[in-house]
């Protein structure tokens, strides 16, 4: 019994010291540490040797959130903000994750602010994405447009996607582009008549996966339907880019559930 409490002991400590690590900064004493050593001491020990060091309060992706927001508030678009930028994403803030948060800031803060700071962070997340060029160079593999980020259905998808509605009369159709590795959740085109989807490979090589069956790969002209009730996902291999035409079939009260994401491990089973 000792020997558990002195475990459970020790294991609380560790974890409190991790939480507790205090960040190293020197960039106060670096630039001004002779001119005004004050103030660089209250920068290196104060502002980031305690209060960003305060973890067990505000994790830091928390902490680079909040002083993000602020900076741009203000209209400080300078060598700071570049560098709180390049903290939150060491910090976990993903590219698509700071394009919303810019976008939303400039509804509070003004459009002048917002484009001066997406300025800044798209050199920042420059290297996460092959970007433009990447986007760019594949539609010029397809007829279809890539069409524009897929806001709407993100939060049913792993990775970023592209939707670009082609016809909105008899049938919906629309092209989907997926960045590689991107896929969608898991999910069910429900009908009580009729009903479902159909695919069209249009660029790149993606994936097609029913609940309990193999994963089927999708090529341009490959075509893929999709009856209503069956679970499902679909998505871009690792190593491509990917764009389907996604038909949805005529049919009485349907509707979409999503599901599940597709895990990691799933997806990685694939072999590609």
């Amino acid at each position: 019994m000792k020997r558990i409490i002195f475990i459970a002991f020790f294991s609380i400590l560790a974890l409190h010291v991790m939480a507790q690590k205090k960040i190293v900064q020197t960039a106060g004493r670096d630039q001004l540490g002779q001119f005004a050593p004050e103030f660089a001491a209250l920068n290196d020990d104060v502002l980031f040797g305690e209060v960003w060091s305060r973890t067990d309060k505000l994790n830091l992706r928390d902490r680079s959130l909040v002083t993000v927001t602020s900076l741009i508030s203000q209209g400080i678009t300078d060598s700071s903000l570049t560098f709180h930028l390049q903290s939150a994403k060491n910090n976990g803030i993903t590219r698509s994750e700071i394009a919303e948060i810019i976008t939303h800031i400039a509804f509070y803060a003004g459009w002048p602010k917002a484009w001066a700071a997406f300025r800044l962070a798209k050199d920042v997340w420059a290297e996460d994405t092959p970007g433009d060029d990447a986007r760019a160079a594949f539609q010029r593999t397809m007829i279809f447009p890539v069409g524009e980020p897929n806001t709407a259905y993100a939060q049913y998808f792993t990775g970023n996607s592209y939707l670009a509605p082609l016809s909105q009369e008899q049938v919906k159709v629309s092209n989907v582009t997926f960045e590689p590795r991107c896929r969608n959740n898991w999910h069910i085109h429900h009908a009580t008549r009729g009903g479902g989807q159909m695919l069209i490979g249009v660029a790149g090589r993606g994936w097609y996966q029913e609940e309990g069956k193999p994963a089927r790969e999708i090529l341009p002209g490959t075509v893929i339907h999709i009856p209503a009730g069956v679970k499902h996902w679909h998505g871009a291999a690792v190593d491509s880019w990917f764009a389907h035409l996604a038909f949805e079939v005529p049919g009485e009260n349907p509707s979409n559930e999503w599901l599940e994401p597709v895990s990691d491990a799933q997806y990685d089973a694939l072999g590609q």
